[in-house]
């Protein structure tokens, strides 16, 4: 009998296949006592079984096919610091010296003490970092049990058949999907050289690496559909269906026949989509909307502009700061990061936004994490720059020096009051009279604010005056309008990007930077909604940042639009208490 399983869309597309599930190795881990004349023994497992997935991860880099996505090379190394990470190591050894714990029991209680870490960010990005975390044991786990990785090509995979020979003849070799609890990075490299055309895994969000490598690679997936893994059999036929989020076990032939029919329909979508990648996005009425990227790391810009994004509106430096337990990266590093960025994009434009964590991230030792009660409403984002200045400067340095080599732009994110836009431009200010004393070369920078604060949005006149432009982070903006934490599922059906109180400050910022003529752009999840796009064109937004998969959809309802039909209607939706999703 068919039956759905639900998750979060993060790639778009559909898989059909047979199931091929992959159990965790933490499912059976062994928990029992060693004797005190065991415990070198003990921690010389866990250390063989940590080098050797080191060596593994050192191997996949050195072997890393030429067009590999870049974010694969990037968490592999967040993989290999975690690794080498004190607190893996120095807990695991605790766990067998003083409690006498058999090496698989303390490695996996370790990983539950730091995880519960990671569950206390408010940062949903460095959150879902945990996973990480999960996997770097989940391999170590499979080497001290010599499992070999779960993605790992069988000898031959002549599995592409056409619909037609699925639905007649089910003995033939089929496309085969992946069913996990979770995937890492180094599993995501095989995976791009395996037989499979899709995965679903029970955990993960829209911002873990995931989510991120599927949408680089273009693979249909499904992660956070919970106990699929458990709820799928062995060979069961499934559908992905990446576009809703959706998992069909066990479809009935009407169902797999529409599915392939879809199928074939969404690769005419995409080969439609890509003839308007150099097509200049221009409403009906004319006017030039920007495009641009948000990234996580350098390598992304070339992606970037293959998109046909017209610059970087967001480039989360907190990335290159992941991984680093109480060792950050140091300005030459920073530099070249960022310059790799700015001359990736080949002249466009590249906003960087300062580092957006918080005293509750684990990016620094000797911080008392215990000691903040609720992070979402503390030390975090800007707060936390200013009150590290040493720390703020050195990445204040490294952006400046890389503005030598283009177009880039800076970008402060959670300012609400005014002492902190005139602390953080005094910041800037004495970067800049540090680079002159060493006699450093340093380019200009075009200053920005993030709005995501309801103070900021209210306050948009004040801001203004002293920024060059604006950009709205919608998921912030919502989540702190609305009093809504939206990593809780509890009230995660209250998250509304639509609420009348979120539309009215969206729009006030967007029309307060039209009457002073500086930009402002959205760069949250909104921006890449294609269901969006004509409301925010229509409040006057005309510059917008989003996933590089995303633009050419995006695109796509620009050249379909009409702004002088489309500002009327939008006026109607900011009155009313029930905003419509479409024009009328």
């Amino acid at each position: 009998m068919t039956f759905s399983i639900h998750g979060l869309a993060v790639a778009r597309g559909i898989a059909i296949g047979r199931a091929v599930l992959v159990a965790s190795s933490r499912v059976d881990v062994a928990h029992y006592f060693v004797k005190p004349e065991q415990v070198a023994g003990e921690i010389e497992r866990v250390r063989q079984g940590r080098n050797a997935v080191v060596e593994e991860l050192q191997r996949l880099q050195a072997d890393m096919p030429a067009d590999a996505p870049h974010e694969l090379a990037a968490l592999l190394d967040v993989h290999l610091m975690l690794l080498q990470d004190e607190a893996l190591t120095g807990g695991v050894k605790h766990w067998i010296t003083e409690r006498l714990y058999n090496a698989e029991w303390a490695l996996t209680t370790q990983l539950e003490v730091i995880a519960r870490q990671f569950d206390e960010m408010e940062d949903e990005y460095l959150r879902e970092r945990k996973a990480d975390l999960e996997q770097v044991v989940e391999r170590v786990l499979r080497h001290m049990k010599g499992v070999a990785s779960p993605v790992a090509p069988p000898p031959s995979s002549p599995w592409r058949k056409t619909q037609q020979a699925l639905l007649l003849d089910d003995t033939v070799d089929v496309p085969l999907v992946l069913v996990a609890h979770d995937l890492s990075p180094a599993d995501m490299l095989q995976f791009k050289q395996s037989v499979f055309a899709g995965f679903v895994t029970d955990v993960g969000g829209k911002t873990s690496h995931t989510a991120i490598v599927a949408r680089s690679l273009d693979i249909p997936a499904v992660v956070g559909a919970r106990s699929a893994s458990q709820l799928v059999r062995q060979d069961d036929w499934i559908i992905i269906d990446g576009d809703a989020g959706v998992i069909l076990v066990d479809p009935s032939p009407i169902i797999l026949a529409e599915y392939g029919f879809r199928q074939r329909q969404v690769e005419l979508e995409r080969e439609r989509l890509s003839r308007l990648r150099h097509t200049p996005a221009i409403t009906l009425d004319g006017h030039r909307i920007e495009l641009l990227a948000n990234i996580e790391q350098p390598g992304d810009a070339p992606a970037a502009l293959r998109a046909g994004a017209v610059g970087v509106g967001l480039f989360r430096s907190e990335f290159l700061f992941m991984g680093r337990s109480g060792n950050l990266p140091g300005e030459q590093e920073q530099y070249l990061a960022y310059r790799e960025a700015v001359e990736g994009m080949e002249g466009m434009p590249v906003t960087i936004r300062t580092i957006d964590v918080g005293a509750d991230k684990p990016l620094d030792s000797k911080a008392h994490k215990d000691n903040f009660l609720n992070p979402a409403l503390g030390l975090r984002a800007i707060r936390w720059s200013l009150a590290d200045p040493a720390m703020f400067r050195t990445q204040l340095r490294a952006v400046l020096r890389a503005a030598a080599h283009g177009k880039v732009n800076l970008l402060f994110p959670m300012l609400a009051h005014t002492h902190e836009i005139q602390q953080t431009l005094a910041q800037v200010e004495l970067a800049r009279a540090e680079l002159d004393a060493r006699g450093e070369a340093y380019g200009p920078l075009q200053l920005g604010a993030m709005i995501e604060v309801p103070a900021a949005a209210l306050m948009v006149r004040t801001f203004l005056k002293y920024f060059d432009f604006l950009s709205i982070g919608t998921n912030d903006l919502i989540q702190y309008t609305l009093a809504i934490d939206r990593a809780d599922e509890a009230v995660a059906h209250l998250y509304d990007p639509l609420h009348p109180a979120v539309l009215r400050l969206v729009a006030d910022v967007i029309a307060e930077g039209q009457r002073q003529g500086k930009s402002v752009s959205v760069c949250g999840e909104t921006a890449g909604d294609v269901s969006m796009t004509r409301l925010l064109l229509g409040l006057g937004l005309r510059s917008f940042s989003m996933h590089p998969a995303q633009i050419l959809a995006v695109k796509q309802e620009v050249l379909r639009a009409d702004t002088r039909k489309l500002v009327p209607w939008a006026q109607l939706v900011l009155d009313s208490e029930e905003p419509p999703v479409t024009p009328g």
